[in-house]
């Protein structure tokens, strides 16, 4: 044992002077870590996150600010970054593994909003350094990604260019919004002013549309000639941050007239939300949001990383969450709720923070990119699932609207009677179909015909209303066919127009049959049978982005999108 023991000793001894005579020949074992300090003009900075940039392998400071980043590769410098709330992120560039002792200082940044800022465009160039466009950095046009690198397309791969293809970026410029607003169609033609009668009990209130005269849709404009309105403050937000009531959106120019433009949605800072979770009545875009525009001689930019440096930015958590969306798709007006996308994903199982999804999951999927600013000006190479699309896919979007909602058919004769289920499940949506503006609806259409193409006569089930269009079904209108229709319908308090797209002013919701999340929707019915030969059942679920009625009357060329379409043989 104790030869053992003395045999044991005598090999650590060696073990050591081996070491450090290779120590002293330079043979060393290369080490895989980094350490230093994370400070403010203060002192140690405690809890910030310090990051191997553009990577998952990140540390957290203790309680004097010390890190210690490990799982390097020994020979490959790295960029370290830290950040913690408060602050912008900071960084440190090209430090070898095996360096100890590195400092990085951290700078806070603004806790206040200034109403002065000039917003940055997203489009167009001009400036330098973090006051240009940001097309400047955030655009292939400016300069192409690296060969094989995003999803092999040289152009429409970074943020600036995907957001150039989402409705964010036509919200000021949408010709259904500001004819709706303005109470004109597209030829420019104005209906006239709203006409208002007189009580002795209620004083002033509006009346129908003369019938008399010739009438191009309602507008904002029509009944409150005198002012702006409200809708500025999600149309063109950037115009009306400092002026929520006060902005015509027909008559903004520059980055205004952007629509929802990069800088005012990375200058969010904060959402005002009630108790309920959603924001309060009447209080729209801007006027839900808090903003932290950079005193002069500053900038300030908010996003989904925490590792961005150098450069004046910081990690916001806000930006991955559903509750970024909701001031503009969330809309109480007249205590009716009009806009609830953000409402009803929340009263949703999605909304579970374990096993739900956020607005941007769905909306704002990563596709592939490996980069979401060029190289040039300081673009990481960055694992794809990290980068979340600009490109936004909404009401328009053929590939998501078909996959919204499954529909299922089952047919069978029973006697002389050829009988249809229809089931729509909404399996595959956050929140109501369709969802958001009103004026949405579905349509679904179940027809039954002979070997023939004679159309079989319906003998019961469902019909489609008449605000699906009372005329040919060649031209799209359905009133009276076999089939639904699922709305939320807004009637108007004193003229009773309904479905009303007038929203501005006090309605009520005379019907809402649209599918919640995980609801399922069954129809049945029922066909006279041919004598003989087999009978074809048709079923086809179509997306209508108006009333037709409206449509007409504004000059609205929107097709319809077809969501599901089956057809069935029975023998």
């Amino acid at each position: 044992m104790l030869r053992f023991r003395d045999s044991l000793l005598c090999f650590i001894a060696c073990a050591i002077v081996f070491g450090m005579a290779l120590t002293s020949c330079g043979i060393v074992q290369k080490q895989d870590v980094i350490s230093g300090t994370v400070l403010d003009e203060h002192g140690p900075v405690a809890d910030a996150v310090v990051r191997a940039q553009a990577t998952e392998n990140h540390t957290i400071t203790d309680k004097v600010g010390k890190f210690t980043l490990s799982g390097l590769d020994s020979d490959e410098a790295v960029t370290v970054t830290a950040w913690a709330s408060g602050y912008y992120i900071a960084g440190v560039q090209e430090v070898m593994p095996g360096t100890n002792d590195i400092e990085i200082y951290l700078e806070a940044h603004t806790d206040s909003d200034n109403p002065d800022y000039a917003w940055l465009p997203s489009q167009y160039h001009f400036g330098q350094g973090e006051d240009q466009g940001c097309a400047e950095c955030h655009s292939s046009g400016s300069s192409p990604l690296p060969e094989g690198e995003g999803t092999g397309a040289r152009v429409n791969t970074l943020p600036v260019d995907e957001w150039l293809q989402d409705a964010h970026s036509q919200s000021a410029i949408n010709p259904r919004f500001l004819t709706m607003y303005t109470g004109t169609d597209m030829g420019g033609n104005q209906s006239p002013l709203t006409r208002y009668a007189s009580s002795r009990d209620y004083g002033n209130f509006p009346l129908r549309p003369d019938p008399n005269q010739p009438y191009y849709g309602p507008g904002y404009k029509l009944d409150f000639p005198e002012t702006a309105g409200n809708c500025a403050a999600c149309h063109t937000p950037a115009a009306s941050v400092n002026n929520p009531y006060s902005i015509d959106p027909t008559t903004v120019s520059g980055v205004a007239a952007e629509g929802v433009p990069c800088d005012f949605c990375h200058k969010v800072w904060d959402v005002k939300l009630n108790q309920s979770g959603t924001p309060n009545p009447n209080m729209p875009g801007v006027l839900s949001y808090e903003f932290r525009r950079p005193p002069e001689g500053h900038q300030f930019f908010a996003g989904p990383f925490d590792d961005v440096a150098p450069g004046e930015d910081t990690y916001s958590p806000l930006q991955q969450q559903s509750q970024f969306c909701a001031p503009c798709h969330f809309g109480i007006f007249w205590d009716t709720v009009v806009y609830n996308s953000f409402g009803e994903w929340l009263e949703s199982p999605y909304s579970d923070p374990e096993t739900g999804q956020t607005c941007q999951d769905c909306h704002m999927p990563p596709l592939g990119v490996t980069y979401f600013a060029i190289p040039e000006a300081g673009g990481q190479e960055r694992d794809p699932s990290t980068i979340f699309s600009h490109r936004m896919p909404g009401a328009s979007d053929e590939i998501l609207l078909q996959n919204a909602v499954t529909m299922e058919i089952n047919a069978k004769r029973q006697g002389n009677q050829i009988l249809v289920t229809v089931s729509i499940t909404n399996d595959q949506t956050g929140h109501h179909v369709p969802t958001d503006s009103p004026l949405r609806h579905l349509i679904l259409l179940v027809e039954a015909s002979d070997p023939n193409g004679e159309t079989l006569t319906q003998i019961d089930g469902p019909t489609i209303p008449d605000w699906c269009g009372v005329g040919n079904p060649a031209g799209g209108y359905y009133a009276g066919l076999p089939g639904k229709a699922y709305a939320k319908v807004l009637m108007e308090l004193w003229t009773e127009v309904a479905p009303s797209g007038a929203y501005w002013n006090p309605t009520r919701v005379v019907s809402d049959n649209r599918l919640a999340a995980l609801e399922i929707d069954s129809s049945t019915y029922m066909f006279t049978a041919p004598q003989n030969g087999e009978v074809i059942v048709k079923t086809s679920l179509l997306f209508r982005r108006a009333f037709i009625e409206l449509m007409d009357q504004k000059g609205w060329d929107v097709p319809d999108i077809v969501m599901e379409a089956e057809t069935l043989l029975l023998p």
